[in-house]
């Protein structure tokens, strides 16, 4: 099972606690993170066993640990699909085909790529195979793709004419119109051919539409989130952060903050929004997630994790601020109490003063109009408990 809370949100936590000020306890801090003070301790103590200032079993020993053990049961799993093809190919009534053997220790739970990879031969026709029934014509075919497959492999800078010769002295001949066709099918082109995809295009349209349409309201927690990336230079360089808004309470339910702008910037932040309100006791599933056309939020790893945790996309126009002002009055309001107020001179200084304001000062003591002067904890503690209490 996945953690409660993401990895990200526990390391500034901890940074938090150790660069408190004197006369500052941890109680406090963990009641501005909304987590309770022993687990505050224990993140304190596993960084402290991290940073080699106490004894214990780091995350990277216990991950050492866990992949040890997934190459030994991968070992085992090599072992036994040898000890059964031995067995397999030894019968008296050798049968033309060992697809049946890949089925059978499927069935046992040795997954197909370990089997595949083991005995050398190529998953594509495997499927095939198993999909449907299989003619004298299917087999035939399967076979002479397996030999263009292993061929390719060996030398990926081979056309499909030497291809077709490779496979010849294998035991499979065929037309040279035959293998062009299993390799374009199959998409085993020479790297040496002419590029293909890589011509310039003009962005494309958006991935999601307009569902929100500046009417920036939800009647109910985890049902309309904004997100967007701003930046910040410090003498170490930009510094980016990622956050992710309710509309219902103006909570900023999770961000994420890196030195890069990339793609993963964007999905750490849904990850992690989505993690914490899961921690909450609440459900994400069909929440509208509305940004603007930024690549990040154009990825198919953005996209990817939409669909991980049920959410639905929406997108604004091409530099039309308004589609998503609600976010960016978030990030003014950053701007003026944080960012701008002095020189920062390194990214982990800015960083703890990003995460201090908003979990602190803005989740638990800025007060809002639109909230009924309450902050957005407060709101969504009154608003939601009558809510639980009914169900």
């Amino acid at each position: 099972m996945p953690k409660p809370y993401p990895k990200e949100f526990r390391d500034d936590v901890v940074r938090v606690a150790r660069n408190r000020e004197p006369g500052h306890k941890l109680k406090q801090i963990a009641a501005d993170f909304g987590i309770s003070e022993s687990c505050l301790a224990g993140w304190i103590k596993q960084a402290d066993i991290e940073d080699g200032i106490k004894t214990g079993t780091t995350n990277e020993q216990s991950a050492d640990n866990a992949e040890l053990r997934k190459r030994i049961r991968l070992l085992e799993q090599e072992n036994e699909v040898l000890r059964r093809a031995a067995a397999y190919l030894s019968q008296a009534n050798l049968p033309k085909m060992i697809y049946p053997l890949v089925r059978e220790l499927a069935a046992d739970g040795i997954p197909v790529a370990v089997t595949c990879r083991v005995l050398e031969i190529a998953r594509q026709p495997y499927y095939r195979w198993l999909a449907d029934p299989v003619t004298a014509a299917d087999l035939h075919e399967a076979y002479r793709a397996n030999a263009l497959f292993n061929a390719h492999r060996d030398d990926p800078e081979f056309g499909y004419r030497f291809l077709a010769d490779e496979a010849a002295d294998a035991g499979q001949p065929m037309a040279a119109r035959t293998a062009w066709r299993i390799c374009s099918t199959n998409k085993w082109w020479s790297s040496f051919g002419k590029k293909r995809g890589t011509k310039k295009r003009r962005s494309g349209p958006p991935v999601h539409d307009d569902l929100v349409e500046r009417n920036f309201a939800a009647d109910a927690p985890n049902l309309l989130w904004l997100t967007d990336i701003t930046e910040h230079h410090t003498s170490e360089g930009k510094l980016y952060l990622c956050a992710v808004k309710d509309l219902f309470s103006n909570r900023i339910v999770g961000y994420s903050i890196d030195s890069r702008m990339k793609a993963r910037l964007a999905v750490d932040a849904l990850v992690s929004a989505a993690a914490r309100r899961h921690a909450a006791g609440g459900q994400v599933a069909g929440c509208v997630v509305h940004s603007d056309r930024g690549s990040q939020f154009r990825s198919r790893k953005f996209v990817r994790a939409l669909g991980n945790q049920a959410m639905v996309g929406s997108m604004g126009r091409v530099g039309a601020c308004g589609d998503n002002a609600a976010m960016e009055s978030f990030f003014a309001l950053l701007q003026k109490n944080v960012l701008d107020r002095r020189p920062w001179a390194t990214c982990d200084e800015l960083r703890i003063a990003i995460v201090t304001w908003i979990e602190r000062t803005y989740h638990r003591r800025r007060r809002q109009t639109r909230l009924g002067k309450l902050t957005p904890v407060e709101y969504e503690t009154i608003m939601t408990t009558p809510a639980l209490q009914a169900a």
